[in-house]
């Protein structure tokens, strides 16, 4: 049975004080009734990380990830940190390929593939992200595109790899615009995704898959992006932010 998730990626902000509040906001707000069977995983800067998971040790409904990771284990690599080291300040989840990391980055969907191994090397979950730019949209060639980022991002891996791998949908054109796929359109790639899985691994395997929406989804537009077959949760930017929002989301979720 595949897993509902919200994931709120905090991207290049807050400070320090104010990444400590909205943990303990959301720990004031989080409870069975509002997560109910609903992942709920928060992705601050990584420098807050260890005082994050310190900060969460003992609540049960929120996980921690991190942005991204570096390819190699250590080496002579400035600035960069790796699946190790993540592992070892007991980080769940990384969030891998992210449209920012492709368009400012240069991050490849071999590179991903890579930090996916990683990832699961290190006993990590990976969210895999995909999708189009408006660009590739408008031409009609944006199944063709996702699903080549698919092919190339999880070559090698088996049905069982997929037990830690949850993939992200994020139409590019969508991503911190105000634009937002309609509940349709996402559902047509999310179920095009799922019936390439099917022909990729197995039936059973696809079914157990989680696909996340990510796009400017918001409390207001939530509910009706979740009401749909095969999206299992949201990847949520901006909104994840504010306390009060992520929650509205989250219960969104829980309640489709």
């Amino acid at each position: 049975m595949r897993r509902r998730i919200v994931a709120g990626n905090w991207k290049m902000n807050t400070t320090y004080a104010e990444a400590m509040d909205l943990v303990e906001g959301l720990k004031s707000t989080l409870n069975q009734e509002v997560v109910g069977e609903t992942g709920v995983i928060i992705t601050p800067p990584s420098l807050y990380l260890s005082d994050v998971v310190g900060a969460l040790v003992d609540n049960e409904y929120i996980a921690v990830a991190a942005q991204n990771v570096h390819e190699e284990d250590n080496g002579a690599f400035t600035g960069e940190i790796s699946a190790p080291m993540l592992s070892s300040l007991d980080v769940d989840a990384i969030i891998i390929g992210h449209s920012e990391r492709r368009q400012y980055f240069g991050e490849s969907n071999g590179s991903c593939k890579t930090k996916i191994s990683q990832a699961l090397n290190n006993e990590l979950a990976a969210i895999y992200c995909i999708g189009e730019t408006l660009e590739e949209r408008q031409s009609g060639n944006f199944m063709a595109v996702i699903l080549h980022q698919c092919a190339e991002g999880l070559e090698g891996f088996i049905a069982d790899d997929m037990d830690n791998i949850i993939l992200a949908y994020e139409p590019v054109w969508a991503i911190g615009t105000g634009e937002v796929a309609t509940p349709e359109q996402a559902q047509e790639v999310h179920a095009g995704i799922r019936a390439w899985l099917v022909e990729r691994f197995d039936a059973e395997t696809a079914e157990n898959i989680s696909i996340l929406y990510g796009g400017s989804c918001k409390p207001g537009n939530a509910a009706e992006l979740f009401a749909q077959a095969d999206i299992d949760g949201g990847l949520i930017g901006g909104a994840s932010l504010n306390a009060e929002d992520f929650t509205g989301i989250i219960k969104a979720r829980t309640n489709a």
